[in-house]
């Protein structure tokens, strides 16, 4: 017995040596197709690093959206996480709760795979702390066959170009643009827009942080911009009436020939009329400003008070790898926030959507992604007082900006 003993303690002692680290990664991705996504990959990480697993938990979206706080302040925390882009990042690196993962940039080659407005929406301060793994894209979407019948032939680059588009669809008798604003996000998108134009995309990220006046005269030019739209009749009436599928329902039927939306627009637009949906970049206002896109997008960060951060920044890379957004892509029809992933097996629409976006210089993710809750809600409430009356601007604004002091004063900037 006492030479049994002698052999088997060399082998309890070497078991419990090489027992495994371990890395933790929480994730949202609940909804059935991105869970057998998450899954595969984890697994497929797990075969390939015994001793360095990933202990996996998915938490259901709403639940992990409550959940994460906790998460980044417990000792420890999580190594990676599932999480938005834009702001809802924003307020955690600002309380120092995100790891800097610059030296994963660089390290994988990041820096230069990654579409530059995606390392511009990882980046604060020059230093990058998200990694964009997924999004969508907005645009102008239309229909060529509308555009023929109205006889407009180019598609519109400038905002002359534009407006000349909207006369050109009035005096056909068609409304130039369809928009449902019974819930209030889809006027967001164009302030959105026409605010990156005027000023150019840091400005209106800045403007979102809450680090630029509401009562701006740059803010007040968006307006007149936006004006100059109702002044040509650029929309149909009453868009309040309209929820933004209803509002389709007008371009569907050839009664309107434009719509600012996001890519999801497909999912509502029958197959058998696609062959006349296309789509362009929200034209150019000024030349001189950078050009920034919505493009509401999803991916990873680590915990600043990570168990595990040399390890967890491992997983992270392999997160971001081409051969983990060619297997989303592929699989889920994920489009890639890396430039080498191939698309070629995607269809033409989806291709030109993913160089729309690749080729920008900012991504920025939406109004109510991009500032703060409350800030989100006024801005909203502000742009559908202006639908009502484009005259009232300057009181629009004044109260905007007193909203912003407010929130400042209080500290509610972020979640």
């Amino acid at each position: 017995m006492l030479v049994l003993a002698l052999v088997m303690l060399p082998v309890s002692l070497s078991t419990q040596a090489q027992a495994p680290e371990y890395i933790t990664y929480n994730s949202m991705n609940s909804d059935p197709l991105p869970r057998a996504l998450d899954e595969e990959v984890v697994q497929l990480w797990n075969e390939r690093n015994p001793t360095l697993p990933v202990e996996h938990s998915i938490i259901a979206h709403e639940d992990f959206k409550q959940a994460i706080r906790a998460y980044l302040t417990a000792e420890p925390s999580p190594d990676v996480l599932t999480w938005f882009a834009g702001n809802r990042a924003r307020f955690f690196i600002d309380r120092g709760l995100i790891l800097d993962t610059s030296d994963v940039w660089e390290e994988y080659g990041f820096n230069d795979t990654y579409a530059p407005g995606f390392k511009a929406l990882a980046t604060v301060d020059d230093k990058q702390y998200f990694l964009p793994t997924s999004y969508y894209w907005w645009a102008v979407y239309y229909r060529p066959s509308l555009f023929e019948q109205a006889g407009i032939t180019e598609i519109p680059e400038t905002w002359d170009d534009l407006l000349a588009a909207c006369d050109a669809f009035n005096e056909a008798g068609l409304y130039p643009f369809t928009i449902g604003t019974k819930y209030r996000w889809t006027t967001a998108a164009w302030f959105d827009y026409i605010n990156m134009r005027v000023n150019g995309p840091e400005f209106h990220l800045d403007l979102m942080l809450l680090k630029e006046s509401y009562t701006d005269e740059r803010v007040a030019a968006v307006f007149d911009y936006w004006k100059q739209l109702f002044d040509h009749n650029c929309f149909l009436p009453d868009p309040a009436a309209y929820s933004w599928q209803e509002a389709l329902d007008f371009m569907i039927q050839g009664e309107a020939g434009m719509y600012l939306m996001g890519g999801f627009i497909t999912d509502s637009y029958p197959d058998e009329m696609e062959d006349d949906l296309d789509f362009f970049r929200f034209p150019i206002i000024n030349p001189d400003v950078p050009i920034g896109e919505d493009a509401p997008t999803d991916g990873l960060f680590m915990a600043a008070n990570a168990r595990n951060p040399e390890a967890g920044k491992q997983f992270l890379a392999f997160m971001g790898s081409q051969e983990v957004q060619q297997m989303a892509f592929d699989e889920m029809g994920r489009l890639p926030t890396r430039t080498d992933v191939d698309v070629s097996a995607a269809s033409e629409a989806v291709q030109k959507g993913i160089n729309l976006i690749q080729t920008a210089d900012n991504v920025l993710q939406f109004y109510d992604r991009d500032t703060t809750p409350p800030m989100a809600d006024a801005g909203m409430d502000g742009f559908m007082a202006f639908w009502d009356n484009p005259d009232s601007i300057d009181t629009i604004l004044a109260d905007l900006d007193a909203e912003r002091l407010r929130l400042l004063e209080a500290g509610d900037t972020g979640e």
